[in-house]
């Protein structure tokens, strides 16, 4: 997904936070995204990283995409039809390239890739009656906790992830995304 050959994509500067130790790649894949984006979601990723692993040194990359890009990777990865706002890849899960371990010696430890989808997450934004900063903040959050091994997927678990990303948005200034649900 990181391959800068292609047309239309534009990378930021690898940046390795001197406080977390964790190397955030933005890369522009798809979409209409505003200046200052990729500082939202440094700054989001980061802190969830801080407050769940320290200092521990490590990296990941955020895909800035559309519904469109989004829609085939939920499709290819998923089996779902149609984008969602955010999809994890966590390097954990990605197949064994059968690589020798010496030739990532001197690298940095993958966490994995969080791909956002501009449309989705505006549409969302505006029927939630949030700022689509905040409701990005939310969803970068959101992902990087999936790159760490959290999950919603029973309710244990959803309450348990749910919590953390309260504390983590409420150090970001951003409101309880939660706060309007029925089931809480």
């Amino acid at each position: 997904m990181s391959d800068a050959s292609s047309p239309g994509r534009k990378r930021s500067e690898k940046c390795r936070s001197p406080v977390s130790g964790l190397e955030i790649e933005v890369l522009r894949e798809a979409g209409e995204w505003e200046n200052g984006t990729e500082e939202t979601v440094r700054r989001a990723a980061e802190h969830a990283y801080v407050v769940t692993r320290g200092g521990e040194p490590a990296e990941l990359c955020i895909v800035l995409g559309d519904d469109a890009l989004v829609a085939r990777l939920n499709k290819a990865y998923r089996g779902k039809d149609g984008p969602t706002n955010v999809l994890s890849f966590p390097a954990a899960e990605m197949p064994d390239t059968v690589a020798p371990q010496e030739a990532f010696r001197d690298e940095l430890p993958l966490l994995g890739d969080v791909v956002l989808a501009r449309e989705t997450i505006e549409r969302e934004a505006e029927t939630q009656a949030k700022s689509f900063a905040d409701h990005l903040t939310h969803l970068t959050v959101h992902g990087v906790l999936h790159l760490l091994g959290h999950d919603h997927i029973d309710d244990p678990e959803a309450e348990e992830m749910e919590a953390l990303e309260r504390d983590i948005l409420e150090d970001l200034g951003v409101a309880d995304p939660y706060a309007g649900d029925a089931a809480h």
